[in-house]
């Protein structure tokens, strides 16, 4: 059963799910998550201390989804097209295993600048 979430990012609020996944699981049981977040093209991202090897890992993504960059430990939100990627294409760094989606608007998160980001249970 997916998991409701609330994400804070700075004064921005948007609502999303963590899908049934074991990479999910893991990164529910760790919530709420604090931290400082990063920018990389249209892609907000920050380390978390959950640790999980590949799962279903994607090459491309979509606006909107919500993904765990195993290298890095990271949890990523996807607003728009990343630096690697071709054209409008949303493509991460390397490969991240799909853990949910947003259901908020998530362009809102354009010209984002690195601060604070909170994910909990909504």
């Amino acid at each position: 059963m997916p998991t409701p979430i609330l994400i804070r990012v700075g004064d921005i609020e948007l609502e999303g799910e963590l899908n049934d996944s074991a990479t999910a699981t893991k990164i529910v049981k760790a919530l709420p998550l604090k931290s400082t977040y990063n920018v990389w093209g249209d892609e907000v991202y920050f380390g978390t201390s959950v640790r999980q090897g590949p799962e279903t890992p994607l090459e491309i993504v979509e606006v909107g989804d919500l993904a765990y960059w195993p290298p890095g430990k990271a949890f990523c939100i996807f607003y728009g097209p990343t630096p690697v990627g071709k054209g409008d294409e949303v493509r991460p760094a390397s490969p991240v295993n799909p853990i949910g989606k947003v259901h908020s608007e998530v362009s809102v998160l354009k010209g984002s600048v690195p601060g604070d980001i909170m994910v909990e249970k909504r």
